[in-house]
């Protein structure tokens, strides 16, 4: 019954999609080690190990020359530079120019912002590509329908809202300023599906402390100048970032429930945006770029942000903090990280088991 369940989901998205939302997933965790790579060689450090995944190598690589093994693991999750003296566990020779534990402090901390800093940067790339080949999105009075009053009320995805109690609607932020100052009083909305005209009472309800009706916009792309694609994908970023910050903060304070997906989650909603279109599916890329950029700099245990806050104590104290300690700190963290990437990725998969 679960392989025919699964089987429907590979049915309803091309094992192309799959592999290109799979793809896409691997090619930002390429860019960020490439970013911890490049300034460790900038530094002069030595690069012992670029690693895609965790766990018995599946297929490695070391060029002639070179000290640095490249490889494809067994366990794809994450990914990992491995640089020398980086592991308070190894001997350390102290004439060792090439190793982290030895490099100037401005030197450790590049290598360590390079990664989150390459996929911010990279973001912009995926946001400026996007919007060359298929313009910026427009939002339309044609809607998306989610769960809520208008799915009971049987509007359908595509239907085209063209007035609210007899009020014409001009455009999507017209659309929501009629429903948000209904105070949650039945609308008549009037639709055009597949050029006919249809009319429905829907009753808004209270979601977020706004009323609603349960539909998204359906948006159309509309071309744009270089200049503005240049603009808006360095604007891009930083919004994702911001946006990151504030769904932090809220869930924090109890104000939004956290709503976590793991790499199989990911990966699923990658697919279904490249389904969908290749403009969709640069800008998703860009979206998740700049989050696992922005994301990685949060002060936690093993992400890249919990070995700056240990590098920002030695600069403040000009005292470096006891390298075991700090070894012990990040491996439990790494150990509840990949804990929650599988509790979640379990329940990633439980539903798309489901449906």
């Amino acid at each position: 019954m679960a392989g025919r369940r699964t089987q429907r989901y590979i049915g309803s998205v091309s094992i192309s999609y799959v592999i290109a939302g799979i793809l896409g997933l691997a090619l930002l965790m390429v860019v960020h080690e490439t970013g911890h790579l490049l300034a460790a060689r900038a530094f002069g450090m030595r690069v012992q190990r670029f690693s895609i995944g965790f766990g018995p190598p599946l297929w490695r690589h070391k060029a002639r020359g070179s000290e640095t093994i490249y490889q494809v693991a067994l366990i794809p999750f994450l990914a990992y530079v491995q640089i020398a003296g980086m592991n308070p566990f190894e001997e350390i020779d102290p004439e060792d120019k090439a190793s982290y534990a030895n490099a100037s402090l401005v030197g450790r901390i590049s290598a360590i912002v390079a990664g989150p800093l390459a996929n911010y940067l990279f973001a912009s790339v995926f946001f400026f590509t996007a919007l060359a080949i298929g313009g910026k999105p427009v939002s339309t009075t044609a809607i998306q329908v989610l769960d809520g009053p208008a799915k009971v009320a049987k509007l359908e995805d595509g239907d085209v809202v063209q007035s609210i109690d007899g009020q014409r609607i001009t455009d999507w932020d017209d659309l929501r300023r009629r429903v948000m100052a209904s105070g949650n009083k039945p609308l008549e909305i009037g639709v055009l599906r597949k050029g006919k005209p249809l009319s429905f009472h829907v009753t808004p309800i209270t979601m977020d402390g706004q009323s609603k009706i349960g539909v998204a916009s359906v948006p159309k792309q509309v071309p744009v100048t270089w200049r503005e694609a240049g603009v808006q994908s360095l604007i891009g970023p930083a919004n994702v970032v911001k946006n990151l910050v504030i769904g932090l903060s809220r869930m924090l304070t109890g104000r939004e429930k956290p709503q976590l997906s793991g790499p199989v989650g990911i990966v699923k909603q990658t697919s279904l945006v490249a389904q969908r279109s290749w403009t969709e599916y640069l800008t998703w890329l860009g979206i998740l770029s700049a989050y696992l950029g922005g994301f990685n700099l949060l002060p936690f245990p093993a992400l890249d942000g919990g070995r700056l806050a240990f590098l920002g104590y030695e600069a403040v104290t000009r005292r470096r903090p006891n390298a075991r300690v700090e070894a012990r700190v990040h491996f439990f963290g790494l150990v509840m990280l990949l804990a929650l990437i599988a509790v979640v990725s379990v329940f990633d998969v439980v539903d798309i088991r489901s449906n």
